[in-house]
């Protein structure tokens, strides 16, 4: 019994580490000189520019949603 609570215990805090770097890491899609992430997209050529990605409806709800869950899983 024990052993399962220390599998159930390990299995949430490397699910919480997934979560907590699916929300903070760049670069989720790297297209040549394109790269877009949840917070932002990038275009590299002579000048790095980068214009903030939250103009969609739907994007701007998973953007909400990785935050709370962030915030319950640490509660």
């Amino acid at each position: 019994m024990l052993l399962l609570l220390l599998g159930i215990i390990v299995l949430h805090v490397t699910v919480l580490v997934l979560l907590f770097i699916s929300t903070i890491v760049s670069q989720w899609l790297v297209n040549g000189e394109h790269t877009a992430d949840l917070w932002q997209n990038c275009t590299s050529g002579t000048i790095f520019h980068c214009l903030t990605s939250s103009t969609n409806e739907w994007l701007q709800s998973v953007q909400a949603m990785m935050i709370l869950s962030i915030i319950f899983s640490v509660l």
